[in-house]
């Protein structure tokens, strides 16, 4: 990957301590609160859970936390959806992230609403910030933590719901999930990414697991 290549000519260590949490979205007010943007809004909950406040750099609006031992670099990426990929390489060498401390959190159509699913690698799905990052980086094999928005959309109307916002049922149950999905990328930085998967792939926001 490009990414450790850099490293190697700036003669610089990357820190294994250290996480970029991407969150995929469209910046502007047309896109607030739409399913698309369900990446910003988790990353949003983690900034504000954790006292973190966003500010507006090159390529994206970074805040920064720690989780224990682990630093966490939050990214929502103001490249819009389709050239998130340049956010995600420029925010890798800006803070020396390892190939393998990237998470990415998306929506995910193939999922029931509020479903969370970690995985370490795959195919974009058709999803166009996934599969710029992968375009960007020469590889698929990046964390991704994709969070499910349904399918309930008539035939040719896919764009129309991905960009529209969630009814009253289902944003309840968004709601209710997006601090499951913070406690999830925590888990992730703290124990890795198998440990995730295996407890919060598919569960509820109750009976979290415990963090080692």
């Amino acid at each position: 990957m490009n990414i450790l290549s850099f490293f190697k000519r700036k003669r610089e260590e990357p820190n294994d301590m250290k996480f970029l949490i991407v969150g995929l979205g469209n910046i502007g007010d047309e896109y607030e609160g739409t399913r698309h943007n369900i990446g910003f809004r988790v990353v949003d909950a983690l900034a504000k859970s954790a006292g973190a406040r966003f500010e507006d750099k090159r390529y994206g609006f970074v805040a920064k936390t720690r989780v224990k031992n682990a630093e966490l670099v939050l990214l929502k990426p103001s490249t819009y959806m389709n050239l998130s990929g340049n956010a995600v390489r420029y925010w890798m060498q800006q803070e020396k992230i390892l190939p393998q401390n990237l998470l990415v959190v998306a929506d995910d159509l193939s999922l029931p609403v509020g479903t969370l699913r970690m995985k370490p690698g795959g195919s974009a799905a058709g999803h166009n910030g996934l599969k710029h990052i992968a375009q960007i980086l020469g590889s698929e094999a990046y964390n991704r933590l994709r969070f499910g928005i349904g399918n309930e959309f008539p035939r040719g109307a896919q764009v129309d719901f991905v960009l529209g916002r969630f009814d009253a049922e289902d944003e309840k149950a968004v709601d209710e999930k997006v601090p499951t999905a913070c406690e999830a990328i925590k888990a992730f930085a703290l124990s890795g990414m198998q440990f995730a998967m295996n407890h919060y792939n598919g569960r509820s926001s109750e009976g979290r697991a415990k963090l080692v």
